[in-house]
């Protein structure tokens, strides 16, 4: 009997926990230790010690029981939670609903986390360094694309610091890959997944330094083919036309306007001739008589491409996110070898930064409809699907409104428990306000250069700012209008980003291990831990420790030549 007890002692702990926790939960943690140094905060804080932190979090939480296929990252750029919030509210209420019931696609995955965003040199972070840690596992400075933290203006010392991303890794490992943004193919979410470059300007020729020129530094557009002939992102789908094509020729869908690099090259056709059967095209019409394709580059915009609401549909037109992804899946997968694909919501961003809710909720349900698109394509035994934003915004969700209360109107409802909820709530002044505000932004209601004093339409770029004379009157104002811009309460000529915490929520081999609050550049390590052809191919090189754990920096000339 005391011998009985005592096996029961011992072993009742471990069935509790059995019982109480999955096997990969349990296990990981012990089976997968990664020991990190303990260092001095920010001194210490080198190019591999963020790595080798990152690979320690990401197997502690499991990533190395993932047996991933393919992987999709979607990154809604400055998709704050408020405006995920207010987007799920407004796809909701579009369907008939009262709206806050309503999930948008992504959130009826099964696993979620928070995402700290700072940049190594800045509490509130920019797109580019936020990228870079996602795409490379490592944290860096506000505006490196693809390089650890160092000087912007440093291109010689950039060319030393060069981090490999997730989809060069998989194009390395033999995957398929592919880039979908609604922005410029050469902003800085795209970018970081294949360019390296200390300042996310550099992305043509014309917005090269001639010191950094002279010093080896190339810009972000002709990093695009850095790949070796027939390799690289067989799609790639996104604005940005200008940066591509010289400034003798016309674009093709503005006659008056021509390209921007100087150099004379033709990106375009030059991507197209390094792989055989490839093409390019400009609209939606274009896109969908590929066919047989091999690869495809579409440059859908001069600039970045047109907000979902402006967006020309017609066949000469552009394609939306939704049909983007479903295009570049259905190609990635031809093969059946595997896939790394990133997705952009780049507009929502940009809204913001407008300071017009309506645009940046708009784009935030079409990713939500890609995103849907992308898990009815795929499956959630091979395909691991990631979505994230890259940084947060000043977007706030306030007042009392009553349940169902358009999202884009004033709000009605209580301040006290003797107001009527059908009436318009009233601030101390006496005035309605709205339920979304920015807190800084071209939204200020003093007059500017631009627009006189009162509520601003969209697009406002204001120049200069009078102070307002007390708040606008909004009772007979519609502030559902797409045009119509929130109130902001800091006058600024853009709406600065947030440095709050933003949401990542996973499906599919491996999202397990998102869960609490994870360090960025740890989304890095958990898709490369989580898919066996990615984690192989750096084990292969010596990047990994006996557990089978990458858990050194990669070095960047062990991977696809120029």
């Amino acid at each position: 009997m005391p011998r009985l007890t005592s096996l029961l002692a011992t072993a009742l702990p471990v069935l509790l926990a059995a019982g109480c926790a999955t096997p990969a939960r349990d296990s990981a943690p012990a089976l997968w230790h990664v020991e990190v140094p303990p260092i001095s905060r920010p001194e210490g804080e080198t190019a591999d010690w963020w790595y080798r932190s990152g690979a320690a979090h990401a197997a502690a939480n499991g990533a190395m029981a993932g047996k991933a296929k393919n992987v999709i990252v979607f990154l809604g750029d400055g998709m704050s939670l408020t405006t995920v919030a207010a987007a799920r509210v407004l796809e909701g209420q579009r369907a008939g609903g009262p709206g806050e019931e309503n999930l948008l696609s992504w959130e009826r995955f099964p696993h979620t986390a928070f995402s700290k965003t700072y940049n190594t040199d800045s509490q509130t972070p920019d797109s580019a360094g936020t990228m870079t840690a996602i795409a490379t596992g490592v944290k860096s400075h506000m505006g490196a694309i693809g390089v650890s933290a160092g000087g912007r203006s440093d291109c010689a010392g950039s060319l030393e610091r060069q981090l490999v991303s997730w989809l060069q890794l998989a194009d390395d490992a033999g995957l398929a890959t592919g880039i979908v943004s609604t922005a410029r193919l050469t902003h800085a979410t795209p970018a970081a997944t294949y360019a390296h470059v200390p300042d996310r300007n550099w992305e043509a020729d014309y917005e090269l330094p001639a010191a950094a020129a002279e010093a080896g530094c190339r810009d972000i557009a002709a990093q695009l083919l850095d790949f070796p002939a027939g390799r690289g992102p067989s799609v790639v789908l996104g604005g940005g036309r200008a940066k591509f094509l010289p400034a003798s020729q016309p674009d093709p869908e503005h006659a008056d306007w021509t390209g921007k690099r100087r150099d004379g090259r033709n990106l375009a056709e030059e991507w197209v001739q390094r792989r055989p059967g490839a093409t390019w095209v400009w609209n939606s019409a274009q896109l969908r008589a590929t066919g047989e394709a091999s690869a495809v580059l579409g440059l859908f915009g001069y600039d970045h491409m047109q907000y979902e609401h402006d967006r020309d549909r017609g066949a000469e037109g552009e394609p939306d996110l939704e049909e983007m992804t479903r295009f570049a899946i259905e190609h990635l997968s031809r093969d059946g070898r595997g896939f790394v694909l990133l997705v952009e919501g780049g507009r929502i961003d940009h809204a913001n930064h407008e300071g017009n809710a309506y645009r940046a909720l708009d784009e935030t349900v079409a990713m939500s409809r890609a995103v849907r698109a992308a898990a009815g394509l795929t499956s959630p035994e091979e395909t691991l699907i990631v979505v994230t934003a890259d940084h947060s915004h000043t977007l706030n969700f306030v007042g009392y409104p009553r349940r169902g209360n358009d999202i884009l109107g004033k709000v009605r409802g209580r301040v006290s428990e003797d107001d009527d909820p059908d009436h318009y709530a009233r601030d101390a002044l006496g005035l309605p306000y709205t339920t979304l505000v920015y807190a800084n932004g071209p939204g200020y209601t003093g007059a500017s250069a631009r627009q006189p004093a009162g509520p601003k339409r969209h697009l406002h770029r204001p120049g200069t700012f009078e102070p307002a004379q007390g708040r606008p009157d909004l009772s007979q104002v519609d502030t559902a209008d797409p045009d119509f811009m929130q109130e902001a309460l800091v006058p600024l000529t853009s709406e600065t980003h947030g440095g709050d915490d933003v949401g990542i929520w996973a499906r599919g081999p491996g999202s397990e291990a998102f869960r609490g609050t994870l360090e960025q550049h740890v989304i890095h390590h958990v898709i490369v831990q989580a898919t066996p052809a990615l984690r192989g191919r750096l084990c292969a090189l010596g990047y990994c420790n006996p557990d089978g754990v990458p858990v050194e920096l990669p070095d960047r000339s062990a991977f696809a030549p120029r």
